[in-house]
């Protein structure tokens, strides 16, 4: 992290883990804490390795850390951003155009699997296929790598598909409640084209969301017409 971000960010959150001192001995200061649950977070040490580059206890970093995380949640929150009309939605289609010759792409979704330690009593659970526990969080990204939409919570053993059906994104996808624009044409060559979400091959394919073919299925015919339509985007794209 940039040290002028790491400051940025340490004024917003002082006054929510700032202690009060006392006549028993000074507070742990909000640099500290901070400094502290951004290396949690960036290495993934346990609170027993952390105890002895810090020279805090175990059970009170555990306290700070989420105290930290708290707080850095309720300053930051606002700053991801869904778009919620077409103005926004074609905002980020130029972006995607510009920087990565994709017409109409409005975002690139994925989950990611973050490994946790199995929860008491929790079974297999939170137990995926990469044979660890873990939570998956569900993003959708602009093309700067930005993140548009966050969704975290759900047991590891679910697939990206599961998850993503789960969402209150995919609700509002489903009723067409986004405000995503409707189907425009690129040009006379091309005809309408949506504007679609970009994943990977887990992921349903539907009018706003484009996956590859399965390539371990993959026919003659549809190799072929995997090809023209690479090369008629590629036209577009010109456009």
């Amino acid at each position: 992290m940039e040290k002028e971000n790491y400051t940025e960010l340490l004024d917003k959150v002082t006054q929510m883990i700032i202690k009060t001192r006392t006549k028993l001995r000074e507070p742990i200061s909000p640099h500290e804490r901070l400094s502290l649950t951004l290396r949690f977070l960036a290495s993934g040490q346990t609170f027993e390795d952390l105890k002895f580059s810090t020279l805090i206890a175990p059970q009170t970093i555990g306290k700070i850390v989420i105290e930290t995380c708290e707080a850095i949640i309720h300053v930051l929150k606002d700053n991801i951003k869904l778009p919620m009309n077409e103005m926004q939605w074609k905002k980020e289609a130029k972006q995607f155009k510009e920087l990565w010759n994709f017409p109409h792409c409005i975002g690139s979704i994925d989950g990611k699997h973050i490994n946790i330690t199995k929860p008491p009593g929790s079974g297999s659970y939170y137990f995926n296929y990469k044979k660890n526990f873990s939570i998956i969080l569900m993003a959708i990204v602009n093309a700067n790598y930005e993140f548009l939409m966050v969704d975290v919570g759900v047991n590891g053993r679910a697939s990206d598909a599961g998850v993503f059906k789960q969402t209150k994104f995919y609700e509002k996808l489903e009723s067409k409640s986004l405000g995503i624009p409707e189907s425009e044409i690129l040009s006379e060559s091309c005809g309408k084209i949506p504007f679609v979400l970009v994943a990977d091959d887990a992921f349903p394919l539907t009018e706003n969301i484009m996956k590859p073919y399965n390539h371990n299925t993959l026919k003659r015919d549809e190799i072929t017409d995997y090809r023209v339509r690479g090369e008629l985007l590629k036209t577009c794209s010109v456009y």
